[in-house]
């Protein structure tokens, strides 16, 4: 079974805000493949179904952000997955808004919801995608303001866009070796 966790932060007040991308990517896999999140169950809500001939587990931590690695821990540990099968999706202020970047480990680089699922996990070799929202505009705005804000109208478009990106990658993965993925979509 592969799967696929988008990050972000629970309740309607985060909707659409850059945290939570990953959980809008995770949304369009869902609505794709029609596979229900409506199980509430590891600190998250998930749904399991079949694309591409494949078992998938969506999953959506209601942890809140900084504490992501226990949702993601405890549905490894319940379904018993290799590591090399999981993909976790976030938002990443290095990059400019609406790229991605596809990576199979590295550091969490001051993203708290990476560092807690590195902390959770035991490791940093993981599959990862990143999708960009920029730094702080206006320079000086707090990270935490900035994240927890919403996209801009000018960026909801490459937003749009990166999501959809991020969500084929996923569906890609399903059918090749996720270095492979990585290098078509890193390009």
């Amino acid at each position: 079974m592969k799967v696929i966790v988008g990050l972000g932060n629970p309740g309607k007040q985060y909707e659409h805000t850059r945290h939570n991308i990953g959980f809008e990517v995770v949304d369009e896999l869902a609505s794709r493949w029609n596979v229900p999140l409506n199980q509430a169950k590891h600190k998250g809500v998930y749904g399991t179904g079949f694309a591409s001939g494949e078992k998938v587990l969506l999953l959506k931590p209601l942890t809140y952000m900084n504490l992501s690695g226990e949702s993601i821990r405890a549905v490894i540990d319940y379904y018993q997955i290799d590591l090399e099968n999981l993909v976790v999706i976030y938002d990443d202020l290095d990059l400019p808004v609406g790229k991605i970047r596809l990576r199979q480990k590295g550091s969490p680089g001051g993203h708290n919801g990476i560092k807690s699922t590195v902390q959770h996990l035991g490791t940093q070799e993981f599959n990862r995608i990143r999708i960009g929202i920029d730094r702080p505009n206006p320079p000086g705005m707090s990270v935490p303001d900035y994240v927890l804000g919403k996209f801009r109208p000018d960026e909801q478009e490459p937003v749009k866009e990166a999501v959809l990106k991020s969500a084929d990658a996923c569906e890609a993965w399903l059918k090749k070796p996720f270095l492979q993925v990585m290098n078509e979509y890193n390009q």
